[in-house]
């Protein structure tokens, strides 16, 4: 779904019909001005996206924006002015906030993720355990926060885990039946194989014919080990039981990518208002 797509259908969602209460109350053709309030500390991410929602409710609103997408951000930070139909001003504000509120609490738990492996040559993938509808907005405020997208669904690259393994009746046959549909249906799509252990590893390696291994749970050490086997001839990639408080270890084994699911399902929204002036 694109960006147009979920903001033309979040408004749907939260307008209806129309904002009653503002058009109870105030009279249609009263103007007024607001700023946008920051009241925590963390990365700012949705400027563009509430441009978008501004002027898809009312082309006519004045939006100016401050500050940009991925700048740090603290209590008492104003990032953009809107000015305009006060009616519309409304109309916009919670689709706004909500975006916003939680797009700067991913790009803020992706850049503390970030600056945790500084100095590493370890990249922070996203994965694909987003709010359904949202995936496009919730992989953009990864980026925003300095990570990088892994997929954006099953339709755009090749993920051949555990599951698919043992149905598939092992690596082997999982990698050989990948290739077989690959040609039938003419698709040129990098593969990725998980290995739940070394011995996984090495078969993954005397097999070839992937792009990328998935090191599923291992440990510091078992991770350290499993990059040295497979010695640069794929990518390599970290998943599984990665916290703060370890995913230095983790990138310190030279892998290439740390996929942390967290940084998407599991965040606290940033602060932030709307006050009128």
């Amino acid at each position: 779904m694109t960006i147009d797509q979920i903001i033309e259908n979040a408004l749907i969602e939260d307008i209806g019909e129309g904002d009653h209460t503002s058009l109870s109350c105030i009279p249609e053709t009263t103007k007024g001005k607001a700023k946008l309030l920051i009241k925590d500390n963390g990365i700012l991410a949705g400027i563009s996206i509430a441009k978008k929602i501004f002027h898809k409710v009312d082309p006519d609103l004045n939006y100016t924006a401050i500050l940009n997408d991925g700048a740090s951000v603290k209590y008492g930070d104003i990032a953009f002015f809107i000015e305009g139909s006060s009616v519309s001003i409304l109309a916009s504000e919670r689709l706004v906030l909500n975006f916003m509120q939680r797009m700067s609490g991913i790009a803020t738990s992706t850049s503390e993720m970030v600056k945790l492996i500084k100095g590493t040559k370890t990249k922070i993938l996203d994965t694909r355990k987003t709010t359904p509808l949202l995936r496009e907005i919730e992989k953009m405020s990864v980026r925003i926060g300095g990570g990088y997208n892994h997929r954006m669904g099953l339709y755009d690259m090749i993920m051949i885990k555990d599951n698919h393994i043992d149905f598939a009746g092992g690596i082997e046959k999982a990698i050989t039946s990948t290739h077989k549909y690959l040609e039938i249906k003419n698709k040129n799509l990098k593969i990725e194989i998980e290995a739940r252990n070394l011995e996984d590893v090495k078969e993954i390696i005397r097999i070839g014919g992937i792009h990328r291994i998935m090191l599923d749970n291992f440990t510091p050490d078992k991770l350290k080990e499993a990059v040295n086997l497979i010695n640069g001839q794929y990518e390599s990639e970290a998943s599984g039981g990665i916290k703060k408080e370890n995913i230095r270890a983790f990138a310190e084994t030279g892998v290439d990518f740390i996929s942390v699911g967290a940084i998407t399902h599991h965040i606290k929204s940033l602060d932030m208002s709307l006050k009128a002036l």
